[in-house]
């Protein structure tokens, strides 16, 4: 990833949140452009392109899965489906830290998500509520850009303590046409039998309206680039999702005595996620400031 941190005054700071308009008019970078423009063959914008893909793989399921993830991922994934060898073999190359280290963190979300879980029906007589699990949830991880196995655990792990039935990850791939090792790790350590390579608005299509390898699911939740969260709009209604969470945003509020090194790392740990990603320092302290632009670069 490559970003530069710039100073602004408050009246420039001002100018450019006015001009910043989210996930209502996403816009893509000079690469991102360029690669739509190849895989349709035409200039195209993301919400246009989302709409032709969710149409394909509609129509042609896991045909059309195939070929566009071989025109904007590069890969050519013959299956999608991620075999059990496979899937336990990468928790099984997985440093001993990195294992303790997602174990421990399943158990706190675990134990988190358990004081969310109720069962008991809420109202009397012949009106009241009854808490009941979905069938089946999609949980997408993003890839490409870094490893998530943290958002393995974090969209799985609720479904699991709700009772849901039946759990399936879709990542998209990496050179070697598969999930990324600590996602397939993440996965095995929760029981995840079912693990897909797709990526982008078509494996939300996929996972809305099913093809021949993917059982189309009740909702779907995690979080992704312009295009996923372009096609989880796109397909709610027609399947339920957790919500739409557009570009990773973080406002970081420091005055003298903050660590400038702390704050970087703050600001790094949200524009990792996406080209689109905002980060903001607001301080009053010049010295503060530019320690922070040092540690960034």
């Amino acid at each position: 990833m490559s970003a530069v941190l710039r100073m602004l005054s408050v009246a420039e700071l001002v100018e450019s949140t006015r001009r910043r308009d989210g996930f209502n008019a996403p816009e893509l970078d000079g690469a991102g452009n360029a690669l739509l423009e190849r895989a349709f063959g035409r200039p195209i914008d993301p919400e246009t392109a989302v709409r032709e893909i969710i149409r394909t793989v509609r129509a042609r399921g896991d045909i059309a899965v195939r070929e566009w993830t071989s025109r904007l991922d590069g890969v050519d994934v013959a299956e999608t489906r991620i075999s059990e060898h496979v899937l336990s073999s990468a928790w099984a190359d997985t440093k001993p830290s990195t294992r303790a280290a997602l174990s421990a963190a399943a158990d706190r979300i675990r134990a988190f998500h358990e004081h969310q879980h109720e069962t008991a029906n809420r109202g009397s007589n012949s009106a009241y509520l009854r808490p009941e699990p979905l069938h089946r949830v999609g949980c997408y991880v993003p890839g490409g850009r870094a490893a998530y196995p943290s958002t393995v655990l974090m969209s799985v792990i609720p479904a699991w303590v709700a009772g849901v039935e039946s759990v399936v990850i879709a990542s998209p791939p990496a050179e070697s046409a598969t999930v990324h090792q600590l996602v397939a790790a993440a996965a095995t350590l929760l029981g995840v039998g079912e693990v897909h390579v797709v990526g982008g608005a078509q494996a939300i299509a996929a996972l809305a309206y099913g093809t021949g390898a993917i059982a189309r699911v009740d909702k779907i939740v995690g979080p992704g680039n312009a295009f996923v969260t372009l096609a989880k709009r796109a397909v709610f209604g027609d399947v339920g999702i957790d919500q739409l969470a557009g570009p990773s945003e973080i406002l970081v509020i420091a005055s003298d005595g903050a660590d400038p090194a702390f704050i970087a790392a703050d600001l790094v740990s949200q524009l990792e996620h996406d080209p689109l990603a905002w980060a903001v320092c607001l301080t009053d302290d010049a010295w503060l400031a530019g320690g922070v632009v040092e540690h960034f670069a």
